[in-house]
Parts: structure tokens; C-alpha cells; sequence
């Protein structure tokens, strides 16, 4: 019976021609940069309404999933176990992330030999303007000017706050706040109901976006700077297969390439759109089909998605390190971990979007090393490209961190995780959301189980 059904669901699934035209839309959009980069860049609209898209349904996914992961246990304690390994992980890998790219930037020396021009140097400054921001400033921007306002504004942290109160708040409400948890849950199908229609647009602003950059940037532009791209990608392969893979296997026992097979839909659209963002909704949807329970999934994906930024690290370092070099005025070991501590701070809440790692590294040297803001210029160009990487590194890292919590907290049902990993059970694409595996669950989360047992 069950193949029977994963049978139907694949003659259901159509999905796969999205992506093949994805695929077929970025190479058009390679070839018309190329060829005609004035109307690749005249293209970058088309891009930029499909992010603008995503971003739109952003922040209610976020907001029904830490609702609904939270308010759906009735014990406090769990949240708070759930989230301080979460948070702690987060830390170690960020510090791990940050040494990976020290190393690797002070064997490579990226930058030497190359010469800033003066058209580039105010575009640091600019940079530096969007990414300034004082720790008082970034504490009080967590705080929504209205309830309603952290729905509107796109700001994740601010949607995280709110989010999380509401959960408490009706995790304290115990059984009388079951009905609000089902009515949020029948929103969040509403959600990926309404994301599902608007990943069809996924072609048409893959085309836009990769046409506009290969149009801006051209070849020659990447000549100049191969070793820096190179050293970045080759890095954020290294820490994916020599850290992130290992730690996986040993704690959870879960290897590393199956889990990025499984979310190689979601890594096609990232380098698509250089955002993680885009991918997020599709994660949480993932990680609950793979087995990790609701409130692993709901607190540890959207609490990555702002403070588990490994890609964003290991850029922040290599950008300054190669930065400082083509300036003629490298860094000491004291100012690169001073700079990158601060950086590390600054980047939280910035995951996702894309340029923000640019805004951040121009923020970070405007604070600690003004007189290298002008060579900020120099890696705008190929930004877009690095911002691929980094994206896609953010996005891995925060895979491995929701199955890693899932392990050591015991939420996770490995049976169906071995039935998705082998395709005995096909993640649904018509409808976006799991419709029968919302993850194990643990004594005592009566509403929980109910939500589940509604589900089937």
C-alpha cells in the first residue's frame, strides 16, 4: 500500500519540470550576459520580483513554525533545551568557521599584486553606510514598533521575538490554546500553499538574476580576482566535507551526501537567487518530512537562519584578509581576530539576503580599519558569485544543525528518515508540507500529538 501511494505521488509530482527549467533558465541567462550584457543587466528586475517574492511569505513561515514548535510542547524545559544546544552549536561552528578562513587566507594571501582604481573607492563607503550599525541600535531593532509589524516588516529578528512570546504564551495557556495552535497550523498549509504557486515564477527570475550579474561583471573582472573566488569556494567545500560531514556522522550517524541529495532541489534554487532565503520555507517543510519533530525544526531552523551563518563567517575573514592585502596594509593576528569577532556579532540577524555579507564586511572595517574601506570597491564585482557560496554554506550548516538537535534530543524518527534518504517516501510536492510525518514526539506533548493525529 505504501508504495502504491509513493507511487501516485510521483505520477502526481510535475515539480521536476521546475527545476529542469531552472536549470535551462540559468545557462540562458549565462548566455545573454555574455553575449549581450547591456540587455542582462536591463533583465535584473526579473530577479529581483522573484526574491521579493519569497521574502514576502518570509516571515508568517517563520512565525507559524516557532509558534507551532513552541506552543505545541507543554513543557518549558524542552524549548529551553532544544534552543541552548541549538545557540551553543551555533557558537562553536561560527569560532570553526572563522579559523578555517584565517587559515586559509594567510597561506593564500589573496589580493597581493592587485591595484585599487579610483572609481572604486567610494563604493566602500557605501557599502559601509548600509552596514553600520551600533550594538545599542541592533538590540533595539529586535523590538517591533507594533505586534503586527514584525509580520510586515521583514526584519527575522523581530519576527523570532514576536514569535517565540506567542509560543510561550500559549504553551502556558495549556489546553485552552489548542485551538489557536490548529487554527495557526491550517495558516502555515495556507503559506506553502501560496509559496508552492509562487516557486512556478523560480525560472523567470533565475534568467533575470544570473543574467543582470554576467552582464555587470563580465570575464575580465573575474580573471582579475580567480584566486579569491577559488579560495572561497574550495574553503566552503572543505569546511562542508571535513567538518560539518564528520561532525554529522559521529553524532547523529547520518551521512553527510545523503542529506545534501535530499535538499538538492533547495541548493539549485540558492544559486539561482545567491539567497538562502529563498530556500528556507522548503527547509522547514524538509526537515519535518525527514523526521526531525516540530519543535526541533521550528526552533533550530529559524534561530540558524540568524545565528548560524558558517559561509557568511569564513567570507567575512577571507574578504578582510584580501582586502587588507591589495591595500598594502595586511592585518596582525591581534586586529584579524578583533575584527572578526566584531564582525561575527554584526552578521547576525543579516542571514539570507542578498549583499548584506558586503554591507557587514564595510561596516566591520569602517569601525576597526577605516583606511581599508576603499578596497571594499574591489570585491563588489564579484560579490554576487562569493555570495553563492556563502549561501549555500549558511544553508548546509543549518541542515546539519537541525538533524544534530534532532539526535541529541532524541526527536527524530529514524525509520523515516531512512524510508526518505532510500525514496521509499517522497517529499510532497503538490502540497508543500508533510501531510503524515510531523516527526517524533515526546511524552507529555499532548497538544503536539494531537496536531499530528489530525494530520493523518
Amino acid at each position: 500500500m505504501a508504495s502504491k501511494d509513493a507511487a501516485q505521488t510521483r505520477r502526481r509530482d510535475r515539480t521536476h519540470y521546475l527545476y529542469i527549467a531552472v536549470i535551462v533558465a540559468v545557462l540562458a541567462g549565462i548566455a545573454v550576459g555574455f553575449l549581450a550584457p547591456d540587455l542582462g543587466k536591463a533583465l535584473k528586475p526579473l530577479g529581483t520580483g522573484f526574491v521579493n517574492l519569497i521574502k514576502m511569505m518570509i516571515s508568517p513561515v517563520i512565525f507559524c513554525t516557532i509558534v507551532l514548535g513552541v506552543g505545541g510542547v507543554r513543557k518549558a524545559a524542552k524549548v529551553g533545551k532544544v534552543g541552548g544546544l541549538a545557540l551553543g552549536y551555533f557558537m562553536i561552528m561560527s569560532v570553526v568557521a572563522l579559523v578555517i578562513g584565517l587559515l586559509v587566507g594567510n597561506v593564500l594571501h589573496p589580493g597581493e599584486g592587485l591595484q585599487i582604481t579610483d572609481s572604486l573607492r567610494g563604493q566602500g563607503v557605501k557599502q559601509a553606510g548600509e552596514g553600520a550599525e551600533s550594538t545599542t541600535d541592533f538590540l533595539l531593532g529586535i523590538i517591533p514598533h507594533t505586534l503586527v509589524s514584525s509580520l510586515t516588516e521583514g526584519k527575522v529578528l523581530q519576527t523570532l521575538l514576536v514569535a517565540l512570546l506567542a509560543g510561550f504564551a500559549l504553551q502556558a495557556m495549556g489546553d485552552k490554546g489548542t485551538p489557536i495552535l490548529r487554527g495557526i497550523e491550517h495558516i502555515q498549509r495556507l503559506v506553502f500553499k501560496m509559496l508552492a504557486m509562487v516557486m512556478w515564477a523560480a525560472p523567470v527570475g533565475a534568467f533575470g538574476a544570473i543574467a543582470a550579474v554576467v552582464g555587470a561583471t563580465g570575464v575580465q573582472a573575474l580573471k582579475g580576482l580567480a584566486v579569491i573566488m577559488l579560495g572561497f569556494y574550495i574553503t566552503c567545500l572543505l569546511f562542508v566535507f571535513l567538518v560539518l560531514g564528520p561532525v554529522l556522522w559521529m553524532f547523529a550517524r547520518v551521512n553527510i551526501f545523503s542529506l545534501l541529495r535530499y535538499l538538492g532541489r533547495e541548493f539549485l534554487l540558492i544559486v539561482s537567487t545567491s539567497s538562502s532565503e529563498a530556500a528556507l520555507p522548503r527547509l522547514i517543510a524538509k526537515m519535518e518530512h525527514l523526521g526531525v519533530s516540530k519543535p526541533v525544526v521550528g526552533i533550530t531552523v529559524p534561530t540558524g537562519y540568524s545565528f548560524n551563518l558558517d559561509g557568511t563567517m569564513i567570507y567575512l575573514t577571507m574578504a578582510s584578509l584580501f582586502i587588507a592585502s591589495a591595500m598594502g596594509d595586511p592585518l596582525s593576528l591581534g586586529e584579524q581576530v578583533g575584527l572578526l569577532l566584531f564582525m561575527m556579532i554584526a552578521s547576525k540577524g543579516a542571514a539570507g539576503v542578498s549583499g548584506a555579507g558586503l554591507a557587514t564586511l564595510a561596516g566591520g572595517l569602517q569601525s576597526h580599519r577605516p583606511e581599508l574601506l576603499d578596497g571594499v570597491g574591489l570585491i563588489v564585482g564579484i560579490d554576487r558569485f562569493m555570495s553563492e557560496a556563502r549561501a549555500l554554506t549558511n544553508f548546509a550548516g543549518n541542515a546539519v544543525a537541525t538533524v544534530l538537535i534532532g539526535a541529541w534530543t532524541k526527536e527524530i524518527d529514524r525509520d523515516q528518515m531512512q524510508q526518505v534518504f532510500s525514496g521509499g517516501s517522497p517529499f510532497n510536492e503538490q502540497s508543500f508540507v508533510d501531510e503524515g510525518h510531523g516527526g517524533a514526539t515526546s511524552e507529555g506533548d499532548e497538544p503536539e500529538k494531537e496536531a499530528v493525529a489530525a494530520k493523518s
